[in-house]
């Protein structure tokens, strides 16, 4: 086995056996240069699905935050426990302050922590809006240009820039995606995919001209898409001939349902617990 993929954090689970599930997303990546955390979850299962699963946190050589949300990043202080300071990538987006607004009410749904607290820690922050390889084969994306007019973003997020700005919807340009490269092509580890997935497949197969994407696995956010979307998606997964496509998190019961009956065996429920080995 050259790389395993292991789902840590997702809103169900795979296995039985202790194993937890919550709202959010967490995988574990494993190569032979060393291991990668990419997100945390919200927190309360991360360390213990871990444990059951075998993962040890405190051998990880970085941690990659896929964009500023509570859902993805609220285990950070305790990954940083275990670990005698951890490089920390990301965007340099990901403290801005993000509301959800529901029923009249806003709901705060940024990182939960400041910035220096994280760093009293032990967290060696490495922000950047560029494509940056983080280790030997395993890259985060940097911003993905918005460049279709129906992947538009989530109209009930909000964001409140440094100035008090208001942008609604929030554009979410911190929205970066993992992308390991593999024996049989380039595996894309997506947080939500606020960037629209179009737009980053798009994006990824052309900063690895030559490259085929092997596989997709995670957050989609097609879970909160509209028909058009849905459908333009699809044509995209079929376009670029991916093989292996397994979805979490905010896909949602009814896409997820879909897209299996429309992929067949080209689909996988990314739930906790499961891997993709290459």
């Amino acid at each position: 086995m050259a790389l395993c993929l292991t789902i840590l954090c997702e809103n169900s689970v795979a296995k039985p056996f202790g194993l937890l599930g919550e709202h959010g997303f967490a995988c574990y990546l494993e190569t032979p240069q060393g291991n990668y955390l990419f997100d945390t979850g919200q927190g309360p299962t991360l360390v213990s699905n871990a444990r059951y699963l075998g993962k040890d946190l405190s051998v990880v050589k970085a941690l990659l935050i896929s964009h500023g949300h509570y859902d993805h990043t609220g285990a950070v202080p305790q990954v940083l426990e275990v670990c005698n300071g951890l490089d920390v990538y990301g965007h340099p987006d990901i403290f801005t302050a993000r509301y959800w607004e529901i029923e009249g009410k806003r709901r705060y749904i940024g990182i939960p922590y400041q910035r220096d607290y994280l760093e009293s820690l032990g967290a060696r922050f490495r922000l950047s809006r560029e494509l940056v390889e983080v280790g030997p084969g395993v890259y985060l994306t940097g911003e993905i240009p918005r460049c279709n007019a129906f992947e538009t973003g989530d109209c009930r997020q909000l964001a409140v820039t440094a100035s008090g700005d208001i942008h609604q919807p929030d554009p979410v340009l911190d929205d970066l995606s993992m992308v390991v490269d593999s024996d049989k092509g380039l595996i894309l580890v997506l947080g939500c995919a606020h960037a629209g997935l179009i737009n980053i497949i798009e994006y990824v197969t052309g900063k690895f001209a030559g490259k085929q994407i092997y596989a997709v696995v995670g957050g989609t956010h097609l879970g909160f898409a509209g028909a058009e979307q849905f459908e333009e998606t699809l044509k995209v997964l079929d376009h670029y001939q991916i093989e292996k496509i397994g979805v979490s998190h905010c896909t949602g019961l009814p896409r997820s349902a879909q897209l299996c009956a429309r992929l067949g065996e080209r689909f996988f429920f990314g739930n906790v617990g499961t891997e993709l080995e290459v």
